[in-house]
């Protein structure tokens, strides 16, 4: 009778706290809104960071850059980056670290109408490519001519920024551009109707990681649990959306209405799931990029991208897997590693 009393009077003691507020986190993406983000939008709308105590506000980005410097300034907590682009702002001396890396295949590619049935690198030849000059993919593309067998000679070169690379295929003035395959292929379509036909890079041996989460070096240190609970909830999220794509998409027009067209979203979304994983970690949950993967991706930046090549030193310290949620795959793979 007594043991009931006490808890009677617990359970009521706790029934009268008042209940403990969630922490208040901000995830800036890279651009505005277009399919890859979907994750995002569907973990918040079925509650899975509420569910870890995380207030989640996600903004639109103005480029990787910039995110990676709001990041770096702590005006938000996360940032939803280009982990090359982090990696040479690393180098340049801003506090940012990956703590999850979650495109681990290259969306790199050149791409242009599927009506001109250009389809692998040998149908390039005789051509126009649209690229912007000092860009990513404009500085693996030699890489990519070398994996391929194609010389500069074998095709014409326009040059422009990002619109402008667009503006050059949709009216006929390129037959291809240098674009992400989830991204400007998407962008295409919905300004044509038009489908797109991609030419992938990784499909030729040219892969590097690309978007991933980015955290300033202090919140790592200081605020490991806040870290781990929003890179728990971001992995169910991936997870749920991987299963859902439709349904993905459309959270992304619940929360942003003219985020964009329902088809084309769903499109740019399962585009960007094969991308997730490589052949080494095609059974692990999201985000366990290998060691092999991130130091081939700094070997490339130093040889390709302008990166100082005191970066290929320690890549380890660009990206930590030890917020990630617990994946029995991914033990026994680090084990075998070791």
């Amino acid at each position: 009778m007594k043991k009931a009393i006490v808890a009677a009077l617990c359970a009521f003691a706790a029934s009268t706290l008042p209940a403990q507020a969630a922490d208040k986190v901000t995830l800036m993406l890279n651009w505005y809104v277009y399919g890859e983000h979907a994750p995002f939008y569907y973990g918040k709308d079925k509650g899975l960071y509420e569910a870890e105590g995380i207030d989640l506000e996600i903004q639109e980005g103005r480029g990787s850059a910039v995110t990676t410097q709001l990041v770096a300034s702590k005006a938000v907590t996360f940032g939803y980056v280009d982990v090359p682009t982090m990696i040479k702002a690393a180098m340049k001396g801003a506090p940012v670290s990956s703590p999850g890396v979650l495109l681990q295949t290259s969306p790199m590619s050149a791409m242009g109408f599927s009506e001109k049935n250009i389809r692998k690198p040998e149908d390039i030849k005789g051509k126009i490519v649209a690229m912007t000059p000092g860009d990513s993919m404009s500085q693996i593309w030699p890489l990519f001519l070398k994996k391929t067998g194609l010389k500069e000679r074998d095709f014409e070169v326009v040059s422009g920024d990002a619109q402008t690379k667009l503006n050059a295929v949709i009216n006929g003035q390129a037959d291809l551009l240098l674009g992400y395959v989830m991204d400007q292929s998407m962008k295409i379509k919905d300004a044509t109707g038009k489908s797109v036909t991609p030419i992938r890079f990784a499909d030729y041996g040219v892969n590097m990681v690309s978007s991933g989460i980015i955290a300033n070096t202090d919140t790592l240190k200081e605020n490991p649990d806040l870290v781990r609970r929003f890179m728990a909830a971001t992995t169910k999220a991936v997870e749920e959306a991987e299963k859902a794509p439709k349904e993905a998409a459309a959270a992304i027009l619940k929360a942003n209405p003219k985020g964009g067209k329902p088809d084309t979203l769903q499109e740019g979304f399962e585009l960007t799931i094969p991308l997730y994983r490589t052949k080494e970690t095609e059974k692990m949950r999201p985000f366990q990029v290998t060691d092999a993967n991130m130091k081939e991706t700094v070997d490339l930046l130093v040889e390709y991208g302008g990166l100082d090549k005191s970066a290929k030193e320690n890549p380890k310290r660009f990206y930590t897997r030890e917020f990630l949620p617990a994946d029995p795959a991914a033990k026994a793979m680090n084990a075998a590693a070791k």
